[in-house]
C-alpha cells in the first residue's frame, strides 16, 4: 500500500495517509490528547525530574520550567504546522521525508524509533523503582518472598505488548484515566501546599515566594542547564502524530493534541516545581537529594495519605508511559516498513485488532531487552530510567531539530515562508542543538559520558545497514 500521490509541497491540506490497515477514525480527539499526555507520563516529573533539575538551577526550577516550556511549544507549532497537513502513522518521519533529502528522513525515523523504544525501556526502570516502594516494606515486615526485578521488567513490557496488540481505543482509555487520577492529586497536595503557605507571613499573598523570582540568587548558568534537563519532561509530546490513520478529524485533533500537550504539562511542571521548591523551604533534607517528594510534601500539606496514593498512580502512569511509547513505536516501524526501512512483514496489521500486531509485539520486546539486562545486572530501576531516558533524549532531539529544518525548506518550496515562520523554525532547530551540546559539556559522569557515542554508533551501524541492503527512504510520491 502506498501514500497518495499529492504531497505536502501541492499546498495546505492536501495529503492525507490511507489508514494502512488501522482501525480509521477510531479515537476521539479527548483520546488522542491521551497518547502525547501519556508519552510524556506528567506524573512522573515532579518525582523523578523536578528534584534533578533543582539540583541545577535551585531557586530557578520553575523558571528553567517555563523556558523549557516555551522551548518546547515553538516545537510544537513546527509539528503541528506539518499535522496539519499530513496524517500518517509515520509521525515525523513523514514530516521530514516530503521536504529533505532521503538520508534525513531515515536519520529522522531511526532517531524516532529508537527514542520510543529507549524511553520506554526507561519508564519500565521506573515503574520497577516504584514498585519496590511497596513490595519492599511487604518483604521487611511479612517477609514475604523477594520479586526480582528482571519479573517486574517481564510484566510491565508483556502486559503493554499485550494491550497495543488488541485495541488502540481501550489503551487510550486506559492511559487517559491513569494519568489523570494522578496529575489531579499531584495537583491538589501542590494547591493545598501554596494555600497553607499563606499562613507564614499572615497572608495567601505569601504564596508568592520571593526567592524563586529573585534573579539576584540564580546562577544564569544553572538556569540554563536546568532548562535542557527540564526538556527531558516534555519528550514524547509529539507522540499523537503516531495516530494520523486511528485519529477522528487528524489533521484538526492532531496539531491541537500536540500544541496542548506541551502547553498542558508546561503549566502542570512550572507550578508543580514551584509548589515543590517552595514546600521544601524549610524542609531538613534538600529537594534535590529527596528519594521521594510527595511523601514528604503531602505530610506537610496536612493530607499524608495521598502521599502512598501518589506513589501508586506514578507506579500505574510508568506502566500507561510503557504503553504510549510501545503503541508509538509500533505505528513508526509500520510505516517504515511499508517505506522499506525495515522488514516487509511488519506492514501487516492484524485483521481482528485493527493494529500492527507484529510491530507491537516487537516494539515490546525491543523495549524489553535492554532494561532486562540491566536489570539481570543488579541495576537499580532509578538508574534503567536514567540511563535508558538520557539516551532516548538525543533520538528526540534529532527528530525535532529536523523537523524545524524540514518546515522550513518545505515552505520555502511552496513559497510560504515569512520572517515570522524563519525565526520560529531557526529558533526551533538551534534550542534543540543547543540541547544537544549540552550533554557534552560539562562532561557527564560515566556511564552517561559514553551514551551520545553510542546513540552515533546505532545511527552509522542502522544506516549501513540500509546501504548494504540496498533500501533507502522512497521517493515522497511513493
Amino acid at each position: 500500500m502506498h501514500e497518495p500521490t499529492a504531497t505536502l509541497s501541492d499546498g495546505p491540506k492536501t495529503a492525507y495517509s490511507p489508514s494502512f490497515g488501522l482501525r480509521a477514525g477510531a479515537l476521539s480527539p479527548l483520546e488522542t490528547l491521551a497518547q502525547s499526555i501519556s508519552t510524556i507520563a506528567p506524573s512522573t516529573s515532579p518525582q523523578l525530574t523536578i528534584p534533578l533539575v533543582f539540583v541545577l538551577a535551585g531557586q530557578g526550577t520553575a523558571i528553567a520550567y517555563l523556558i523549557a516550556m516555551g522551548l518546547m511549544v515553538l516545537v510544537g507549532l513546527c509539528i503541528a504546522a506539518f499535522a496539519r497537513e499530513s496524517s500518517s502513522p509515520g509521525s515525523l518521519y513523514v514530516y521530514t521525508r516530503r521536504s529533505l533529502p532521503p538520508v534525513f528522513s531515515s536519520i529522522t525515523a531511526l532517531a524516532l524509533f529508537f527514542a520510543y523504544i529507549t524511553t520506554a525501556s526507561a519508564v519500565i526502570g521506573g515503574f520497577v523503582d516504584f514498585a519496590y516502594v511497596f513490595l519492599d516494606p511487604l518483604h521487611t515486615r511479612f517477609g514475604l518472598p523477594h520479586i526480582p526485578s528482571v519479573l517486574l521488567v517481564t510484566l510491565a513490557a508483556a502486559t503493554a505488548g499485550f494491550v497495543a496488540y488488541h485495541d488502540v481505543k481501550v489503551s487510550a482509555r486506559l492511559m487517559l484515566y491513569i494519568e489523570g487520577i494522578s496529575v489531579a492529586l499531584i495537583a491538589i497536595v501542590t494547591a493545598t501546599l501554596l494555600l497553607r503557605h499563606g499562613f507564614h507571613s499572615g497572608g495567601a499573598s505569601s504564596v508568592i515566594d520571593r526567592p524563586q523570582l529573585d534573579f539576584r540568587t540564580m546562577s544564569p548558568r544553572g538556569i540554563g542547564l536546568g532548562v535542557m534537563l527540564a526538556i527531558f519532561s516534555f519528550v514524547g509530546f509529539e507522540s499523537a502524530t503516531t495516530l494520523g490513520s486511528e485519529a477522528r478529524h487528524p489533521l484538526r485533533t492532531i496539531p491541537r493534541a500536540v500544541i496542548q500537550s506541551a502547553l498542558l504539562a508546561g503549566v502542570f511542571f512550572v507550578v508543580a516545581g514551584y509548589g515543590e521548591v517552595l514546600g521544601f523551604r524549610h524542609s531538613p533534607i534538600a529537594l534535590g537529594d529527596s528519594d521521594n517528594p510527595f511523601r514528604y510534601l503531602s505530610t506537610q500539606a496536612g493530607i499524608p495519605f495521598l502521599g502512598p496514593i501518589i506513589d501508586i498512580g506514578v507506579l500505574i502512569s510508568m506502566f500507561a508511559a510503557t504503553l504510549a511509547c510501545v503503541i508509538a513505536a509500533s505505528r513508526v516501524l509500520l510505516l517504515m516498513a511499508h517505506h522499506g526501512l525495515a522488514p516487509q512483514r511488519l506492514t501487516h496489521t492484524n485483521t481482528t485488532h485493527e493494529t500492527p500486531g507484529e510491530a507491537s509485539i516487537l516494539a515490546a520486546v525491543l523495549a524489553f531487552l535492554p532494561a532486562a539486562a540491566l536489570a539481570l545486572h543488579h541495576t537499580s530501576g532509578a538508574d534503567i530510567y536514567g540511563w535508558m531516558g538520557t539516551l532516548s533524549v538525543y533520538g528526540f532531539l534529532t527528530a525535532y531539530g529536523l523537523v524545524a529544518i524540514a518546515l522550513a525548506v518545505h515552505l520555502r518550496h511552496s513559497h510560504r515562508l515569512t520572517f515570522s515562520y524563519i525565526l520560529l523554525t531557526s529558533t526551533a532547530a538551534f534550542a534543540m542543538l543547543l540541547a544537544m551540546a549540552s550533554n557534552f559539556y560539562p562532561i557527564p559522569p560515566s556511564p552517561l559520558r559514553y551514551f551520545p557515542y553510542l546513540y552515533a554508533a546505532y545511527l552509522a551501524a542502522s544506516l549501513l545497514w540500509l546501504m548494504r541492503t540496498g533500501t533507502r527512504s522512497p521517493s515522497p510520491s511513493a
